[in-house]
């Protein structure tokens, strides 16, 4: 445990002699820095993306799942002996809370979106819709409906299958193309990391052969470039996560309008998450320099 300790420490603080051989400026530091705290900019926003996404199709289904709706389409004259059988057919079904015929000036509102504010529903043969709200397991929804073409021939009941179905998929789909940004944002890391350590190794060539000649082995030099740019990627990274989350927590709360745009954030045990993009950042770099600081020592001559 100990010795474990001590290299993390090592890899992290950095050997004051080793260390001597990377250079600590230039363009790829520059470079190293600027890739990490970019690419974690953009995987703060990216997670921050599909967790929003993730609680918004679930907050559609889960509201959904509770509601369906009952159509009923019938002459005039007979509109409103149908909705009071219906409404009876509804109030002796087990697992139904609860169900209400809209008002006209609700379905009104549902309409308006599509046919402007001044449409003469009471004038239109629109259907008349009722709201239904389960409880406990729900309802036999193919019972229901034979119940009600029997009492009720006007009437459809829709429970929402079709709709809920397409928003899991597409919460699926979301997350798992969230992950997939992330994956990609870790390998443009890593390519990154990989160009910048390629070019600083080529760029001291003559140091490590002057090093070589005096001793020093591969790994000892190996090393210190793998800290030096793990290093590098863990500060730009943790100056990233710290740009990104700041960011994120400026923009509007989905309280405010209540759409999917202001709900992009993190909420509750959610904000942690950002803390581990800078580790997993370092943990590419580590691998990213380690390859190819042995690929890069073999081909020097």
């Amino acid at each position: 445990m100990s010795g474990g300790f001590g290299r993390l420490l090592v890899l992290l603080v950095g050997d004051a002699q080793a260390d001597r051989i990377v250079p600590p400026t230039g363009y790829t530091a520059r470079l190293t820095v600027f890739s990490a705290a970019a690419m974690a900019f953009l995987a703060v926003f990216t997670l921050a993306l599909s967790l929003a996404t993730g609680r918004l199709a679930d907050r559609w289904g889960a509201e959904l799942a509770r509601t369906s709706t009952l159509r009923i389409s019938a002459p005039a004259e007979q509109m409103a002996a149908q909705t009071e059988a219906a409404l009876r057919v509804l109030e002796t079904t087990p697992g139904v809370e609860r169900a209400r015929a809209l008002t006209d000036e609700e379905q009104r509102a549902l309409l308006e979106p599509w046919f402007g504010p001044d449409l003469p529903v009471d004038t239109l043969p629109v259907p008349r819709l009722i709201e239904i709200v389960e409880g406990g397991d729900g309802f036999d929804a193919a019972g229901l409906r034979l119940r009600l073409s029997a009492e009720v021939p006007g009437a459809v009941l829709d429970d929402h299958t079709r709709w809920r179905r397409p928003l899991v998929s597409a919460a699926r789909a979301l997350r798992s193309l969230g992950w997939l940004a992330i994956l990609l944002i870790a390998g443009t890391v890593a390519a990154m990391i990989t160009l910048a350590a390629n070019a600083a190794l080529a760029a001291n060539a003559q140091v490590i052969a002057v090093l070589r000649l005096v001793g020093a082995r591969d790994s000892y030099i190996a090393g210190a470039f793998v800290r030096r740019f793990t290093q590098r990627a863990l500060a730009g990274a943790a100056i990233g996560t710290v740009l990104g989350v700041g960011a994120i927590a400026f923009l509007p709360s989905a309280d405010a309008a209540g759409g999917f745009l202001t709900g992009l954030g993190f909420r509750g045990w959610h904000w942690g998450l950002p803390v581990l993009i800078p580790p997993l950042a370092a943990a590419v770099a580590y691998v990213a320099t380690r390859a190819a600081a042995r690929r890069t020592l073999r081909e020097l001559p």
